[in-house]
């Protein structure tokens, strides 16, 4: 099948487009709003996008009804310039999936999906503590997209939290913990079936 996207070509009730890019890491967003209440939630469009600085984006898509624009984390990073990406593992994406609900803004989705807070070193933001690795990020900037609600963050990475067993030999062992992706509609994956590749020109 072919179609143009947002013309009237007849297309798929569900759009594939999501599915396709896929499988997509999951950005756990921890933010902290004035009054100091937490905030968490769940961003397929997330990635990394450089490593010198380490820096990574996730995009906001759509509002929520207590909102004119965007939703609670972007709010809160706006004001305070800060944010955690927590990591998410198989054993924590029930409580991932609980936070992802259209909460009203000041509700703590930590205590929702009942999970511990950690301190960070370096930004005024709580962290997941069962997370196998936390990224604390400074804001670097808020990208307006194209659509009436679709805005791009991007953040400097300035702290690395990684849980110690997860450590084998100086290298992170994502395996262990098998980090969850979008796969797009209801369907989510787990890291499981790794494999290595040698790049030309590497030894």
């Amino acid at each position: 099948m072919f179609y143009r996207p947002g013309t009237d070509d007849p297309k798929p009730p569900h759009s594939p487009f999501k599915a396709i890019v896929a499988p997509r890491p999951i950005g756990w967003i921890s933010t902290r709003n004035a009054d100091g209440t937490a905030n968490l939630a769940p961003y397929s469009f997330f990635n990394a996008i450089s490593d010198a600085p380490p820096m990574v984006m996730f995009g906001s898509t759509g509002s929520k009804q207590d909102r004119a624009r965007g939703k609670d984390s972007l709010a809160n990073i706006r004001a305070s310039g800060e944010f955690v990406v927590n990591i998410v593992s198989r054993e924590l994406v029930d409580a991932m999936n609980i936070t992802s609900g259209p909460y009203d803004a000041g509700h703590d989705e930590f205590e929702l999906a009942g999970l511990q807070k950690a301190p960070c070193r370096v930004v005024d933001v709580p962290r997941v503590a069962a997370s196998p690795a936390a990224l604390e990020c400074r804001l670097w900037r808020i990208i307006e997209l194209p659509g009436d609600e679709n805005t791009m963050t991007i953040g400097e990475v300035v702290g690395i939290h990684i849980q110690d067993r997860f450590m084998e030999n100086e290298m992170l062992n994502v395996a262990a913990y098998q980090p969850v992706a979008r796969l797009g509609y209801r369907d989510y994956c787990a890291a499981g079936d790794l494999f290595q590749l040698t790049r030309p020109g590497q030894k």
